[in-house]
């Protein structure tokens, strides 16, 4: 049997209060993060002043008031951020400018709203898919590239903001029109609203149409300035009157298949913030963005059978060769803006290389679920 080492015996001994007091220290530091759940350590309380895109009572307020919930949870009550609607310190689509001017601290919309000001705003979320829904989009922006791409458009458009791209939105409807839209020829010359990108791609199918911030949709459409409009999903399009004033409510389009939401801050403001408020606002916009996925599929489920319980409206699908010509229209769309901005041209290049990719790969693994529903719940259910 192998003697002891009295030495090393004695040092293993002195060595044990020492190892003691660094667990008791690890253990009581961690009792402590077990208990209070923020990760901030910012110890003066900085209270930022945002508006959103959305009126009061729109789905995608309260989404963007989940975000600042998640904003004051994680940073422990050390950022504090008050999301004002629509039109309460400027109009709607002006939040950008206001934004980056400093007029506000920051705003929640979509990017596809700042179109006017580089056409490769477009191209986030509101532009053609390539196949992509908007959680496949959002796979680009973070690893894809798309987060550098961004960044460089709003320096082009010399936009003095940081923003957050988060929470995919699912598939909206084609939109709500007047008259039963059956061909692409009853298109033809229709006044109509939409948004971003997708005002060129409707306008290659010879419809006539405009970009209009929400709050404005529904009355133009009352008063016959619009012959059809679209906006965002069932329960939105409940809460603003759609339903009064259209009747006939087409559901699929590639218009916007895409889409997800925006966060933007004022730089300087942002810059200002410690590190660890910085993580904050990441890892917030990351838990909403799942949060409002889940959400979204509960509110839009229940919202669009409510929808289909209204007798005098006319919800059905939007025939297939409408559909095909939307992809045709964006082909012819990317080509003419590509040509036109060198940056849209690289945007498009990249997401497509992702595309590409990504969705050779969903196609090939993910196994049908309209069969499976069928089985289960019949067709027509």
């Amino acid at each position: 049997m192998k003697q002891h080492d009295s030495k090393q015996d004695s040092a293993a001994v002195a060595a044990r209060p020492a190892r003691r007091r660094f667990l008791g220290a690890a253990a009581a530091a961690g009792t402590a993060a077990l208990g209070f759940p923020a990760i901030a350590r910012a110890q003066t309380v900085t209270n930022w002043r945002f508006q959103s895109t959305w009126p009061a009572k729109f789905l995608y307020q309260e989404f963007a008031v989940d975000w600042i919930k998640k904003v004051a949870e994680l940073s422990g009550g050390k950022l504090k951020i008050d999301m004002l609607p629509a039109g309460a310190v400027v109009p709607a689509l002006q939040i950008v400018d206001a934004t980056s001017k400093g007029v506000i601290d920051g705003g929640h919309g979509l990017p596809g709203f700042w179109f006017g000001k580089n056409t490769a705003f477009g191209l986030f979320g509101a532009g053609p898919d390539f196949g992509m829904d908007g959680n496949q989009l959002l796979g680009w922006i973070e690893y894809g590239g798309g987060k550098e791409l961004y960044a460089e458009v709003q320096a082009a458009a010399q936009l003095d903001i940081v923003s957050f791209l988060f929470a995919p939105v699912p598939c909206e409807p084609m939109g709500w029109f007047k008259k039963e839209i059956k061909s692409t020829a009853d298109l033809k010359g229709l006044k109509f609203r939409t948004a971003g990108l997708a005002v060129d791609m409707f306008k290659e199918l010879g419809v006539s149409a405009v970009q209009m911030a929400p709050p404005d949709i529904v009355p133009a459409l009352d008063r016959g300035l619009l012959d059809g409009a679209e906006f965002a999903s069932a329960s939105d399009d409940r809460i603003m009157g759609f339903p009064d004033v259209a009747r006939f409510y087409l559901q699929q389009s590639y218009h916007m298949s895409n889409n997800f939401c925006e966060v933007m801050v004022n730089r300087r403001k942002y810059e200002a913030l410690p590190e660890e408020l910085k993580i904050v606002l990441k890892l917030a916009s990351q838990a909403a963005s799942a949060d409002m996925t889940w959400k979204a599929m509960n509110r839009m489920s229940q919202d669009y059978l409510e929808l289909k319980k209204n007798a005098k409206l006319r919800i059905y699908k939007t025939p297939r060769p409408i559909l095909d010509a939307q992809l045709k229209a964006w082909s012819a769309v990317i080509k003419r803006r590509s040509a036109e901005n060198a940056l849209f041209a690289k945007v498009v290049e990249s997401q497509m290389n992702w595309a590409k990719r990504v969705m050779f790969w969903h196609n090939e693994v993910q196994v049908g679920q309209a069969a499976a529903y069928a089985h289960y719940f019949g067709r027509g259910a």
